[in-house]
Order: structure tokens, then sequence, then C-alpha cells
């Protein structure tokens, strides 16, 4: 059984392209292995989509619990 990792993850407010138009919102890439995952809206559930998507789409197959990096 592999070991769960703590992955700080770089959360940047970005424009992102919608059916309606330009709409503010989040992405946030993974410092480990660069994968990025965005999602609609600034909040903190949309930042918690992002960690989701990132952990069931890790490229390396891990499961990892990502978590907002300090720094910038």
């Amino acid at each position: 059984m592999t070991k769960r990792r703590e992955v700080p993850c770089i959360v940047d407010v970005v424009d992102l392209k919608g059916a309606h138009g330009i709409i503010e919102g989040v992405e946030v890439t993974c410092t480990r292995c660069g994968n990025v995952a965005t999602s609609f809206g600034t909040s903190d559930a949309s930042v918690l989509r992002c960690f989701g998507i990132l952990r069931n789409g890790c490229p390396r197959k891990e499961d990892n619990d990502y978590y907002e990096s300090e720094e910038e």
C-alpha cells in the first residue's frame, strides 16, 4: 500500500472561458508533477474541487492530499 503524501499546490485566480463569456475562476497547480486543474468561482469550494480533480486525475496514479502552498 502506498503512503499518502501531502502535496502543496499553487492556487491562482484566473479568467476562464465559460458558456456566457469570461468568468473568474481558480487554477490549481500540483508542485510535485505540474498537473493543473481549473474551476469556476474563487471560493474555498472551488479550490477544494480542484484538489479533487487533481487527486482523481493524477498522471502518476498517486493518491495525494493536496493543500494550498503558503509560498508565492
